[in-house]
């Protein structure tokens, strides 16, 4: 088998990531809710049993959760990254070939692998565990949207538990009849809807359809995914990921915002933090656009946005912060109560090949030595150093209410043995 894929995928992460500093959620209902706990973005096996759907509002289900003492914990993102990353970083030691799909998902090349695929997927899923203390699906095959359908029955099946090795399997057509069409990774629910009346409902059927009219009613993309799931590997491992071509910081507000002030501080805050994100990236952006909006569930209700265009690409917090507020400036509408602004930033490049303007007065050099320090001594203390324009006391800050200690990352929230 020329190609050998294995699709790595931590279960329940957000919550999986609280149980391992807090043990007495361990066989407990558990969810973790997104900004200002909102909505439900990850739950626990025992929140799924009783029937509570992902992306549900917390209210909306307030008294299931009461009735059978669910733990609401608040969105942890510092935690969750720097637990992905000593997952990424564990897996890397089973080969060097390996794509990172999300903060929970990794593919991983195999195909110079001998011996048991599935007890080495064994030893993946059991290393993952003792070292990180994350649970994992391992679904191994020889495409990648294969082992998308091998993890999500890997999680399913008790006698698989966690593991599922569909190369070579004779299990594979049973897999594929038994997935729905619509659950075939990279096939939406309008392609499903399209599929079913046509009479294509599971994987397998999508498997045996005909490639010409595949082609004429999804296009090249649906000839790959059912070439895909005939086992011929059309989509190879990506371990160097094309550059972001955009990049966006935006947040629901703790509270209504009205006043200027107070809006131009959370801008700043989202362009500073763009900031960051661009030089970890080592990109630069070439156009700004920052958007202020109120909430849609009331009758006064605004939104709008200005772009502005850099002479030369940046990636100076300075320079996004001066440049959100001027566009800020020109959006704002007093008399609003604003429920969400956010800073996106287009045309990105790499730092090192930006165009130079000849007009162009600032000193980049000094810039970006400054930039560079400003991190370096963030990354080391915990965000000690922020700009003026971002306020203070920020009580437009996003609610987090139920947020659990920053266990890795902090010196003084690390976990204490008594």
């Amino acid at each position: 088998m020329s190609n050998i894929f294995a699709l790595v995928d931590c279960n329940n992460f957000y919550v999986s990531c609280e149980r391992v500093f807090n043990p007495r959620l361990e066989n407990r209902p558990v969810v973790v809710l997104s900004n200002n706990d909102g909505c439900i973005v990850s739950r626990s096996d025992e929140v799924k049993a009783l029937g509570i759907p992902m992306g549900k509002a917390a209210f909306e289900v307030r008294d299931i959760l009461d009735k059978h003492h669910v733990e609401m914990l608040s969105s942890n993102y510092t935690l969750y990254a720097d637990m992905s990353s000593r997952v990424m970083q564990t897996l890397s030691e089973f080969t060097p070939n390996i794509e990172i799909y999300s903060i929970d998902e990794a593919f991983l090349d195999l195909s110079g692998i001998a011996g048991s695929l599935t007890a080495y997927g064994r030893r993946i899923q059991q290393t993952v565990r003792q070292w990180t203390g994350i649970p994992v699906s391992v679904g191994i095959a020889s495409t990648k949207t294969l082992c998308k359908l091998a993890n999500k029955l890997a999680k399913k099946s008790s006698k698989a538990a966690g593991v599922l090795n569909l190369i070579d399997s004779p299990y594979l057509q049973e897999a594929l009849r038994r997935a729905a069409a619509a659950d075939v990774w990279g096939v939406g629910y309008r392609t499903a809807g399209k599929l079913g009346k046509a009479g294509i409902l599971t994987a397998l059927d999508l498997s045996r359809a005909d490639i010409e009219w595949i082609r004429q009613q999804f296009g090249i993309e649906g000839v790959r995914t059912v070439y895909e799931l005939r086992g011929i590997a059309c989509y190879p491992l990506q371990e160097n990921p094309p550059s972001k071509k955009s990049l966006a910081v935006s947040r629901m507000f703790g509270r209504p915002v009205e006043s200027f002030d107070q809006l131009s501080e959370a801008v700043a805050s989202y362009a500073s933090r763009a900031g960051e994100k661009l030089r970890q990236a080592h990109l630069a952006a070439g156009v700004l656009t920052v958007f202020a909006a109120t909430s849609r569930f009331i009758q006064k209700r605004y939104f709008n946005a200005c772009t502005i265009e850099f002479p030369v690409q940046t990636s100076d917090s300075v320079e996004l912060i001066r440049a959100s507020l001027d566009a800020l400036g020109k959006i704002y509408r007093s008399g609003y109560q604003y429920k969400k602004a956010g800073v996106l930033l287009h045309h990105l490049g790499d730092e090192a090949k930006v165009q130079k303007c000849l007009f162009d007065a600032a000193d980049r050099d000094k810039s970006r030595r400054l930039m560079r320090a400003i991190d370096a001594i963030n990354a080391r203390s915990g965000c000690s150093i922020c700009w003026g324009a971002e306020g203070l006391e920020k009580p437009w800050r996003t609610q987090f209410n139920r947020l659990s200690p920053k266990y890795t990352t902090r010196w003084d929230q690390l976990p204490v043995v008594s």
